[in-house]
């Protein structure tokens, strides 16, 4: 890496239902607020990554027409749920590589246009096309780790609950969650059985609608606010399993995530806060693990104690996750950065996790048969 690559500006809208808004909305309206952030004009953006799932083609010139920011390269990038996270990656590895000095990233979904139910499996897969048949979803997927690791651990479907609680508790306070109202673990357990062990409330919102954009740079920001330096910036595919895999080894994720550390020149330590994939409960538990947060086996305890919910030694999620916030598929990786970046500058009003000078995102994505993951990002961020 030849350079440091900051981030200038930030700017997200609520997610939500947009019943009234366009896509060309929402993205437009991401991309002036970060824009305006990083107090640049439009003109000084020298390519634009767009990152998206279900928007079609050339999505990103669409998107960008009507507000005339025309002329400069525009990348398409679909990775799943990682889509937004693998884009900020690429314009990482430009920058880095002195191919532009500063450029707009952002990601952008409309899901309550597909009608609901839980996101369709890869499409083009045979094999989970097969799996489908079965009754294999992404809900029941993490189901089965979620008694698998309740089993070994000799825990009750209590301790998941206490996840949607923690982060349902942080998503009040933010205003950009589309779910902000706090719950106990009675609700949580009693909520409409989605998979058995999890239930409704265990579940991230699938059918939500957001953007988010950051301006990234070589040049360092000007001004009163810290500015931020993308220290790790780490994106992974998954390995073929083969015969019988331990469905609680996150091993993309910890792949990644060693990449990232060693990148930062840090350690699982130094991290002050956290915003990771938490679609379902038992995923924050194991990435807990897969991250080097806690050891094999000790993410339960870590959760029991409070480390990690807003005050404990190292917050995750203090946005709401997942769970509060939604999951625009292609928007969710670029948010959670814009996050990282409020709490790095003191900005994040009412769920300010103090003195945080390291931050690390994490957003895996897509469900093909045989692997991990197809996708895993880690991003880690310092002042």
């Amino acid at each position: 890496m030849s350079s440091d690559v900051f981030i200038a500006g930030v700017g997200m809208t609520p997610f939500g239902r947009h019943d009234g808004a366009s896509m060309q909305d929402l993205a437009q309206a991401a991309v002036l607020k970060a824009l305006a952030d990083a107090s640049i004009d439009a003109s000084q953006i020298q390519a634009m990554y767009n990152a998206n799932v279900y928007g079609g083609m050339v999505l990103g010139q669409v998107l960008m027409r009507d507000l005339g920011i025309t002329g400069p390269a525009v990348y398409n990038v679909e990775n799943a749920c990682a889509s937004g996270a693998t884009a900020v990656h690429l314009a990482c590895q430009a920058l880095w590589l002195g191919i532009y000095d500063t450029v707009l990233v952002w990601g952008v979904e409309q899901l309550t246009r597909l009608g609901g139910g839980t996101i369709p499996l890869q499409r083009n897969d045979y094999k989970t096309e097969l799996y489908a048949s079965q009754g294999m979803t992404l809900p029941t997927v993490y189901a089965m780790r979620g008694t698998r690791y309740l089993y070994e651990l000799g825990e009750k479907p209590e301790l998941l609950a206490r996840i949607a609680v923690k982060n349902r508790a942080h998503g009040v306070h933010n205003p950009f969650a589309q779910q902000r109202r706090a719950v106990s673990i009675e609700e949580v357990l009693q909520s409409r059985a989605i998979a058995e062990p999890l239930t409704l409330l265990q579940c991230c919102p699938s059918m939500v609608d957001g953007a988010a954009a950051v301006v990234l740079t070589t040049v360092r920001p000007q001004g009163s606010r810290p500015a931020v330096r993308i220290m790790g910036s780490a994106v992974q595919s998954g390995h073929i399993e083969e015969g019988c895999d331990d469905i609680l080894d996150a091993e993309i994720t910890a792949r990644t995530a060693r990449m990232a550390y060693d990148q930062a020149g840090v350690a699982p330590r130094d991290v002050d806060v956290v915003e990771l994939h938490d679609a379902f409960t038992i995923a924050e538990l194991l990435y807990y693990e897969a991250l080097g947060l806690a050891e094999r086996g000790g993410s339960a305890d870590m959760l029991r104690r409070g480390d990690t919910a807003l005050g404990g030694r190292v917050p995750v999620n203090p946005s709401g996750g997942l769970l509060a916030k939604g999951h625009p598929l292609g928007a969710t990786g670029v948010a959670q950065m814009v996050e990282v970046v409020w709490q790095l500058q003191n900005r994040a009003d009412g769920r300010q996790v103090e003195g945080a000078r390291i931050g690390l995102t994490q957003c895996t994505g897509g469900g093909i048969a045989g692997v991990d993951h197809a996708a895993s990002s880690v991003h880690i961020m310092g002042v």
